[in-house]
């Protein structure tokens, strides 16, 4: 049977999975400011600074031996469209705190990614973030952030941030790539705060 989008977008709104203002795809969009960056593992790392006792470093080779957690999502985007039942693996950003310790202040996270392009974010959303190198059981592709993108479930999905290389951890907010252009601080689908209000 075919993707009957009509049919199963209706369905998505009774159950209550699909918020106000988007419609159903089965495609996956591909959306991103700038080129894509070349991935080298050799010369990759990971980092976590700010507001942490101590500041972390992963290179690729030891992110691997990072335990490894899949989630099954629905993911809306602020342009309008959503699609269900996506599959990421990674390290459960819980998972990462067990390796650091962050104090007690920091209420918000950054996002860094390639070419300085950065996401601000809540840490009450990040309880159930992953930083996703699968999706749908293969390695993320180029244009979708491989080799690591940040998952936040519950935010439109320009807070999932491709080409993930740290994380800020923040005792106060502050806007991050897209936030600076009048996207909306926090960029919960379910309140539609799809732009900032000035």
């Amino acid at each position: 049977m075919g993707f009957d989008r009509k049919a199963q977008e209706t369905a998505a709104r009774v159950a209550g999975r699909l918020p106000p203002g988007q419609v159903l795809t089965e495609k996956f969009p591909v959306l991103h400011y700038g080129p894509i960056p070349k991935f080298d593992p050799a010369t990759w790392d990971f980092r976590v600074f700010g507001l942490v006792e101590e500041e972390k470093r992963w290179t690729w080779e030891q992110f691997q031996q990072l335990p490894r957690t899949t989630i099954t999502i629905d993911i809306h985007c602020v342009t309008g469209w959503s699609k269900l039942d996506t599959a990421w693996t990674g390290v459960a950003f819980k998972d990462l705190l067990s390796f650091i310790r962050v104090r007690p202040e920091a209420r918000y996270v950054m996002a860094h990614s390639e070419y300085g392009f950065t996401a601000n974010i809540p840490m009450e959303y990040m309880e159930d973030a992953l930083l996703a190198t699968h999706y749908n059981g293969e390695p993320l592709t180029p244009e979708h952030g491989y080799p690591l993108r940040l998952i936040v479930p519950r935010l439109y999905f320009w807070k999932s941030a491709k080409w993930l290389r740290a994380l800020e951890f923040m005792a106060e907010d502050r806007p991050g790539f897209w936030e600076q252009a009048g996207y909306h601080m926090r960029g919960d689908p379910w309140r539609e705060e799809r732009y900032r209000e000035w």
